[in-house]
């Protein structure tokens, strides 16, 4: 079970849910998204998200871009880079080797 979420998440908006979120929108900085499952936003991740929230490691986070301050995967904190061109693809950041890496979702 997933819970949806269909608007823009502004600064100061919160969403926590034990399962996965599916976002129909962007996560603006100062917003976050916390969930215990995987996390998809369909726009841009700006804001905060923390998937895996409870330890779960195999969780992910997809969006159609991410620039976000702060990822979080169970219990491993990252961020994207300062630089960034507008990728052609879907991203997702998922842990590999015991990093947080943010590489095309299709992979």
């Amino acid at each position: 079970n997933a819970l949806v979420v269909a608007r823009t998440l502004r600064s100061g908006q919160k969403v926590v849910y034990p399962g996965s979120v599916v976002v129909i929108g962007d996560v603006n900085p100062g917003a976050q998204v916390i969930a215990g499952g995987d996390i998809i936003i369909l726009g841009t991740c700006r804001g905060v998200a923390h998937a895996g929230a409870n330890g779960d490691e195999t969780a992910t986070i997809t969006a159609n871009r991410i620039v976000a301050i702060q990822l979080r995967i169970a219990g491993l904190i990252a961020r994207a880079p300062d630089e960034m061109d507008k990728p052609a693809y879907i991203e997702t950041a998922r842990i590999k080797d015991g990093t947080v890496v943010i590489e095309p979702a299709n992979r």
